[in-house]
């Protein structure tokens, strides 16, 4: 791949990281402020799956773990860190899989779709893709 197209898939993956972490942002917000979610078209999905007991693991709400992962991805992507390419990686590879569960209790458990969750899940999935292609065009120096 050529140095442009490593640069747009890295300013892709960047991007896919911020939107992620301003939707689970937004849903930490919504949870520690004590407010509804705004969804489109109304509803109570959003707000059914947001004070669900699914929402919070341990106690901490799962969309500020899922902030937290974002921030951390986003680190790991900063120029100095291209070692640290693989390790954000991993944490979007388990961002996707925690999506993927969390996207399962939201049908089969809670009976709910959240739109926030849903933008989530399908960021979670692009940014899953987007740095493992990341680590296989720019692969770590020794």
């Amino acid at each position: 791949m050529s140095s442009t197209g490593a640069a747009r898939l890295r300013a892709a993956t960047i991007l896919a990281t911020l939107l992620g972490a301003g939707v689970a942002g937004y849903l930490t917000y919504v949870h520690y402020a004590e407010l509804e979610p705004l969804c489109v078209g109304g509803g109570d999905g959003c707000e059914r799956v947001q004070s669900s007991d699914q929402s919070e693991l341990l106690g901490v709400p799962v969309a500020a773990v899922g902030l937290a992962n974002y921030l951390v991805i986003a680190a790991c992507l900063l120029p100095a860190g291209r070692r640290l390419h693989p390790v954000a990686a991993g944490l979007a590879l388990a961002g996707f899989g925690f999506s993927l569960y969390l996207t399962y209790v939201e049908l089969f458990v809670i009976d709910a779709i959240c739109q926030w969750c849903l933008a989530n899940a399908v960021i979670a999935t692009v940014l899953a893709a987007l740095t493992v292609a990341l680590v296989a065009v720019e692969p770590v120096e020794p």
